[in-house]
């Protein structure tokens, strides 16, 4: 017997019950997992307490707990959704967690899911060992995660976030407005460096469009919600880095430090650019494709990315 939308909520009584038929749909869908979750379990998890708005670490002992009617509907609603559309789960929810904090996010802007976020967690002391970096830079800010994370880790920095996409820095606002840091961080308006200008950091991080045209034409339906300006760079995910790492180092104090995540494009940057010391940087929570040059190493190689 199928049942109705109506009829399979009202057989769903716990939250517990909610978790386990949402992972039977997902696997028998065979949905897609890269926006912050990586299995099934995990996005059924997600889904369920972002529609019931409770936390992560929710006492085990609410699993048992009854519905309402309206929070029962809710979850059939989303995981239908979810299931229909291939949209990711954050854009249905309106939210995403970045290095502990919540973001509001939806289609104008990519789902933040960099690993970029444990080297926000530990202040990036590798190259800081003794103060936070003072002027941080968020290029391709997107949502504006990675420097709003790092205003919200270090709270003596001065943040700007700088994306070419007027509908990305909207969102952006919103999370700075959200997270109370405005005081402290701006949203510009820039094309890459290009509305930058006089301006220099000691830290600039980057998560640019580096997604190569062969990994784009083999997507998942899930990432063709994302805004494509974010995703292609290219026949080798390179057109917006190569631009970078010819004009960072122009705004970068002498002891600065640049960070880029490329992805799957790393093996075209190392072919690119054989004779640059790329410092790829290992994740304790997985994710891979960051390197790191210092404002040193970009002197050295100026030749190099001409």
């Amino acid at each position: 017997m199928t049942l109705d939308d109506a009829q399979l909520a009202a057989q769903l009584i716990s939250l517990r019950d909610c978790l386990r038929w949402a992972t039977s749909e997902f696997n028998v869908q065979r949905l897609h997992f890269g926006h912050g979750t990586a299995s099934a379990w995990d996005e059924a998890v997600a889904l369920v307490l972002g529609a019931l708005h409770l936390p992560w670490d929710v006492d085990p002992a609410v699993l048992d707990a009854r519905l309402l009617d309206v929070e029962r509907a809710r979850i059939v609603a989303l995981v239908r959704a979810r299931i229909e559309t291939r949209k990711p789960l954050p854009y249905l929810l309106g939210e995403a967690f970045f290095a502990g904090q919540p973001f509001t996010v939806d289609e104008r802007v990519l789902i933040p899911r960099s690993p970029i976020a444990e080297l926000i967690e530990h202040d990036f002391a590798a190259w800081f060992p003794d103060a936070p970096p003072a002027r941080i830079l968020d290029l391709c800010t997107g949502s504006g995660c990675i420097g709003i994370a790092s205003a919200l880790h270090m709270p003596t920095a001065e943040v700007d976030l700088a994306d070419v996409s007027p509908e990305a820095l909207a969102v952006a606002k919103i999370n700075v407005t959200r997270h109370e840091v405005g005081d402290r961080v701006r949203a510009v308006l820039a094309d890459l460096f290009d509305g930058l200008e006089g301006q220099r950091y000691d830290l600039i991080v980057a998560n640019p469009p580096y997604v190569d045209a062969r990994d784009l034409a083999g997507m998942p339906a899930e990432f063709r919600h994302e805004p494509a300006l974010a995703l292609g760079a290219g026949a080798d995910g390179l057109d917006i880095v190569r631009r970078l790492l010819r004009e960072a180092r122009g705004h970068l104090n002498d002891d600065g430090v640049l960070i880029v995540e490329v992805g799957n494009s790393d093996r075209h940057l190392e072919a690119a650019y054989p004779e640059v010391p790329f410092l790829w940087l290992e994740f304790e929570r997985g994710g891979h494709g960051v390197f790191a040059l210092t404002a040193g190493e970009l002197d050295e190689h100026a030749a190099s990315f001409v």
